[in-house]
């Protein structure tokens, strides 16, 4: 993430501001990857995909005007804070005057989020269809559907960026130093990111779970404000969902809390080596975007059960419609 600045929001913005398909492209590489591996996996662990099974913790929401909302109130976050949730993460190893306020916002919009899911729940979400693709077009339909959506978006991202030429760059002959300075301290292609972390997507869940981001920030924002019994005492259907799991904390870590501080901390190494860690003392301007956007995605991705990571990248990766909506 940090190396080839892979970021959801930067990303697409820098396709449709600065028109450089590049960027646009190693988003949809990731999904392209990923799902690939995902259909793998899913298909030797449940190789029929019957009607009233679903692969196990797979990210496969239900489907709904209230995700489009929350996914749409995440964009508008995404768009006042800078970056989405998981680059706040890794640009806070980089030392981001602006990352700790988005999360701190973040952590509060949960809270929001928390507040206002009963009477979302009971209006709208709990008659919501969970729509797994493989149920109506198998693996091998799901697979073919999923890379045609995306091969077709490619084509828009090019035809975006035919206009802007992009800069040409000089053939060195390669030796130890070189390649190590393209590693650690020179920036990685976007496309070299992108399919790195559909790789990583894939992996986690045959090792360990989807990925996702917002889990252990949701958990420590449901458990603080239980202790201090803000919060309804029952939160109807929430814990039954897949998704990002943000349920009461009874360990200090959880998994992704290990991941989320590795994240961090691996973010801070690459940052320091590459010469990319440049804190700097907050602004007012950036305490205000951080906080807002914060809020903003907090309540996002609660109500849609996770962020781009975690119902965006793991729920398309797995053939869920949630994940495309």
């Amino acid at each position: 993430l940090q190396r080839s600045r892979f970021c959801f929001f930067c990303h697409t913005r820098d396709l449709i501001e600065g028109g450089d398909p590049r960027v646009g492209l190693a988003i949809l590489l990731a999904l392209a990857v990923g799902i690939a591996g995902y259909m793998l996996v899913i298909g030797s662990w449940l190789p029929v995909p019957v009607a009233e099974r679903l692969p196990p913790d797979a990210h496969i929401g239900p489907v709904s005007v209230v995700l489009a909302l929350a996914a749409f109130v995440f964009g508008l976050g995404m768009a006042v804070s800078g970056s989405c949730i998981s680059a706040h993460l890794y640009r806070l190893g980089e030392g981001s005057p602006t990352a700790p306020f988005a999360l701190l916002g973040t952590a509060l919009g949960f809270v929001a989020g928390f507040l206002s899911w009963n009477r979302l729940y009971l209006a709208v979400i709990s008659e919501a269809p969970v729509v797994w693709l493989p149920h109506h077009l198998g693996y091998a339909g799901t697979l073919g559907l999923s890379l045609v959506v995306l091969g077709a978006l490619a084509l828009l991202a090019l035809h975006r960026g035919r206009r802007t030429p992009l800069p040409a760059s000089a053939a060195a002959p390669l030796d130890m130093r070189r390649a190590a300075r393209a590693v650690f301290v020179s920036r990685w292609p976007a496309l070299v990111g992108g399919a790195v972390v559909g790789l990583v997507s894939a992996a986690s869940y045959l090792r360990i779970g989807p990925l996702g981001v917002t889990a252990e920030i949701g958990s420590l924002a449901r458990s603080a404000t239980d202790r201090l019994d803000f919060l309804p005492s029952t939160l109807y259907g929430l814990d039954g969902f897949r998704g990002c799991a943000t349920a009461v904390k009874t360990a200090i870590l959880s998994k992704n809390g290990v991941f989320v501080l590795g994240l961090m901390g691996a973010s801070l190494a690459c940052a320091l080596v590459s010469g990319d860690f440049a804190p700097r003392r907050p602004r007012l301007s950036d305490v205000v975007a951080g906080l807002s956007g914060g809020l903003l995605m907090g309540w996002g991705a609660r109500t849609a059960l996770g962020c781009t990571v975690g119902v965006l990248l793991s729920g398309i990766h797995a053939g869920a419609l949630s994940g495309w909506l």
